[in-house]
């Protein structure tokens, strides 16, 4: 009997020490919980929360439009930004072409405001390229405006010029009556940018009178007494004084006389590359462009040909002027000449000084010029004496016509509007080739 109550009391101590170690182990198991819940509180393997459905309150709507409105402004300022760029790019691109041009026309010769002050300094020194490539400097720089000179002047001019350039004419009252068909085919081709320089009271009134751009100058007896009485001739001298003073302001000058016909606009058809530009007295190609002339003399035996260069002269009626150094000093040097040789004629001493060479005793004019195509700037003995009797020419449509042969000037002047501007073909027809 006691052997069997020790037999129970020992099987149950074994079973209550393995309940006491399975408590343990839950208890060990509990507590490892805990702690990983407290380190991992979303769990040890995450799924991806955007793939995992959920119900969204206010709080989250709120947050997704915030982040929605500021994604939003930011691709609208990336944007802005893009559009910017993408401005600043072509306005590069644009500043790229232009220094591109710009250098091919220095390569070219064709704009020496940089490189001719450089050359003559002596610190401009190319090299030469290929075989027919190489080009000389053409176009001088033009000067710095003074506007000191005349500040009235340069008030009138700065209302009446477009782009720094304009048509200037002398006027007195002798030439009246062809001064208003000069202005008035200006205005019928709607040229903005011309201006009458008026040598007495008369004129100034006048061309005020019929809306004329006019500048009368301040009192110059030695330049008044002339131009109040002076012919033709007399008052073209005056001239190359007067003009000093457009170019001294910076202003480019298409000197004008009054018995000029405009048909077309004279500034869409200038080069502008050279210090003057001029239309001429030369009735063909030949004449106008520069011909070899041989002369001929029979005592010389085997060397009796001599060859000769000739060119037919420029007509200071009618020249484009830019604001140069060289420009300024032919005008100094033609006024100069005429102030001292009252004989002269001031288209003669104008080709002189601008053609002569340098030789001893004399140094010539470094000035560039250019010769106007002669059928677009034509004068009166290319017209009457060619063109009119051509079928293909007299179709042509000239940018002025210069009634300079001719003495007969204002009846020629009418026929010329009769002829271009009105349509009536026979309306040159009555006049002699010359003078008559």
């Amino acid at each position: 009997m006691a052997g069997r109550r020790e037999g129970l009391m020992r099987g149950g101590g074994t079973q209550s020490l393995r309940m006491s170690r399975i408590a343990v182990a839950i208890a060990i198991g509990i507590l490892i919980g805990l702690v990983f819940a407290f380190l991992y509180p979303n769990g040890l393997f995450r799924s991806d929360p955007l793939s995992l459905p959920r119900r969204l309150g206010k709080s989250d709507d709120l947050e997704v439009e915030s982040a929605d409105c500021e994604l939003s402004e930011k691709v609208n300022a990336l944007n802005e930004d893009i559009i910017a760029l993408k401005e600043k790019n072509d306005e590069l691109k644009k500043q790229v072409q232009e220094l591109n041009e710009k250098l091919r026309l220095v390569e070219n010769g064709k704009d020496a405001t940089v490189m001719q002050p450089l050359a003559a300094s002596g610190e401009y020194h190319p090299k030469a390229g290929a075989f027919g490539t190489v080009k000389g400097l053409r176009t001088n720089p033009t000067v710095i405006p003074d506007e000191s000179v005349n500040p009235r002047l340069a008030k009138i001019l700065e209302e009446v010029a477009v782009n720094k350039e304009l048509i200037v004419a002398l006027a007195n009252a002798n030439v009246k009556a062809m001064l208003e068909v000069w202005f008035t085919s200006i205005k019928k081709v709607g040229i903005p940018n011309y201006l009458v320089v008026a040598l007495d009271n008369e004129i100034e009134g006048f061309c005020k009178s019929n809306g004329v751009p006019v500048y009368k100058r301040d009192p110059d007896e030695g330049i008044d007494s002339i131009g109040r009485t002076g012919g033709n001739h007399v008052v073209s001298g005056l001239k190359f004084r007067i003009l000093r003073e457009f170019l001294q302001l910076g202003y480019s000058v298409l000197l004008s006389d009054v018995d000029i016909v405009y048909l077309q606009n004279p500034f869409d058809h200038l080069y502008r590359d050279s210090d003057v530009e001029s239309m001429s007295d030369g009735h063909n190609n030949m004449t106008a462009y520069g011909y070899n002339d041989v002369f001929d003399e029979p005592s010389m035996g085997w060397a009796r040909y001599a060859h000769t260069m000739r060119i037919w002269v420029f007509n200071s009626g009618f020249f484009y002027i830019r604001p140069t150094l060289p420009a300024i000093e032919l005008l100094d040097r033609v006024a100069g000449r005429l102030a001292k040789e009252l004989k002269s004629w001031d288209q003669a001493v104008f080709n002189e000084e601008l053609f002569y060479p340098s030789h001893p005793g004399y140094d010539g004019l470094h000035a560039a010029k250019r010769t106007m195509d002669i059928y677009q700037f034509m004068n009166s003995k290319v017209l009457f004496k060619t063109v009119r009797k051509d079928a293909h020419l007299k179709k042509l449509k000239p940018v002025i016509v210069h009634i300079n042969y001719h003495p007969d000037k204002l009846p020629r002047m009418q026929a010329v509007v009769e002829y271009y501007v009105n349509g009536r073909e026979n309306a040159l027809d009555s006049f002699p080739d010359g003078s008559g």
